[in-house]
């Protein structure tokens, strides 16, 4: 009788570490000035989060890369948020062939703000792969401006979420895969002429980007991807100013993108979390 009783505690303990989710955030090196490109605290902000959900696992690799790539194996989703382009922390080849493995596997993977640019070319299509979308130069853009969400898609990454509007480099006019298949908007606004200030560059304007502002297309700032071979994926562009991680809407939307891409499930009213003046003004990068 005893050993019964030990055998089913040992399969009830079990079951709940072989259910636990592991959600790896990679975060960049410190970049621009003090409360932009917080990488490293914005991303400790988000995994104090989900650390307070049953059954999910958070962790923080700092400086661009895990120190040990051996925690990339067990998780179920990964997040880029990092510096960008040629600086990008995971267009190294070995690091590509890394992360295009564990997205074979089904492991999720999100990028936000400037995690979102890669370099054409392998870069540029591994991301495609991974997230059905990318900021690519001559064709995105990354201005300043004050976005403003009113309607969301009937997605579960969508759920809790409320109108709001805020000011951000808020990146648009995305590459996406073709027709965007698989791509739901879930974060869309329209850009005012203003973003269109600026003259052409490889950031900041071209004529297919300029029409579209002209017109008033709505541009996608966040998206989630359901990958063709399976797997999830999503991009946020926003999260240049540290201190928007205050507004509920803005941070409860990417906690239910990194829950979802770890194939989560998201309550009707999103993933709950608050952040005190006191949590913001922790872990800010020295500058």
């Amino acid at each position: 009788m005893k050993f019964l009783l030990a055998l089913i505690l040992g399969c009830l303990a079990w079951i709940p570490l072989q259910a636990q989710k592991t959600i790896v955030l990679i975060a960049g090196s410190p970049s621009h000035g003090k409360g932009e490109h917080e990488f490293r605290a914005g991303a400790l902000l988000l995994a104090d989060a989900l650390n307070q959900l049953p059954g999910y696992r958070a962790v923080v690799a700092s400086n661009g890369w895990p120190a040990d790539v051996s925690i990339l194996q067990s998780a179920n989703a990964v997040l880029l948020f990092a510096d960008g382009g040629d600086g990008h922390p995971a267009i190294k080849p070995d690091r590509l062939k890394l992360l295009d493995s564990l997205a074979a596997k089904g492991v999720g993977i999100g990028a936000a703000h400037y995690g979102v640019e890669v370099p054409k070319g392998d870069p540029g299509n591994a991301m495609l792969r991974w997230t059905g979308g990318y900021f690519e130069t001559f064709w995105s853009v990354n201005p300043h401006w004050n976005a403003s969400f009113t309607t969301f898609p009937n997605h579960p990454v969508a759920r809790g979420v409320k109108p709001f509007a805020i000011n951000d480099e808020w990146y648009f006019h995305m590459r996406f895969v073709p027709d965007m298949k698989g791509v739901t908007p879930i974060l869309s606004a329209v850009a005012p002429a203003s973003t269109m200030e600026r003259g052409d560059g490889p950031h900041s304007g071209n004529q297919w980007v300029r029409e579209a502002v002209k017109k008033g297309e709505p541009q996608v700032l966040m998206w989630t991807y359901d990958r063709p071979g399976g797997g999830r994926g999503f991009g946020f562009t926003g999260a240049h100013f540290h201190n928007n991680w205050a507004n509920d809407s803005f941070r409860k939307v990417v906690l239910n993108g990194l829950v979802w891409i770890a194939g989560g499930e998201i309550p009707a009213d999103g993933i709950p979390s608050t952040v005190t003046p006191e949590q913001l003004a922790k872990n800010l990068d020295r500058k």
